[in-house]
């Protein structure tokens, strides 16, 4: 019979590597599609870049919150004192991956660099993100460059059918 109090520390069945993987993944699709939905026709003024890169912060802590608290109601187990924050805890990395593209939108707001057409740095470094993602992530599995270029690049693609979903919508 199995002892269920014997790891206190258990990770709730994801490894570190495989939490951040899927936050990041996660967090670079969801900024994509973020600045797609924000991005509008015209003039993008720098006050409207600070609002979007707002939302989108606030966007990812809502994700990470709803998907951290769908893990802890979906385990069956007895929960022990803490685990809830545990769990929202492991979702750090959707949140981190949200990151440079706030500071990119924030940025433009700030007046680093012009607020119009910023989305296209923003999609560009997603995409990026989601390849080197891909590349580590399988890498780190042993598989060899060429395989790992090919999940790097799936995982791009990822990216990219926000990136052209948005071109056709609009």
């Amino acid at each position: 019979m199995a002892d269920d109090t014997a790891d206190p520390d258990r990770s709730h069945g994801h490894d570190a590597h495989e939490t951040i993987l899927f936050g990041g993944v996660y967090g670079a699709v969801l900024a994509c599609s973020m600045v797609a939905a924000l991005t509008q026709y015209g003039y993008a003024s720098p006050a409207r870049r600070r609002y979007d890169a707002l939302w989108l912060l606030i966007t990812a802590g809502a994700s990470a919150l709803a998907h951290g608290y769908a893990h802890y109601i979906a385990e069956r187990a007895p929960h022990r004192r803490w685990d809830a924050l545990r769990a929202l805890r492991d979702e750090w990395p959707l949140v981190a991956a949200v990151v440079p593209t706030v500071v990119v939108l924030a940025g433009a707001g700030w007046g680093w660099w012009p607020a119009n057409g910023v989305e296209y740095p923003a999609f560009s470094l997603n995409i990026a993100l989601l390849f080197a993602l891909g590349l580590v992530t399988a890498r780190r599995a042993h598989r060899s460059w060429a395989a790992a270029a090919l999940i790097g690049v799936l995982d791009a693609l990822l990216g990219m059918v926000v990136v052209v979903a948005n071109a056709v919508i609009k």
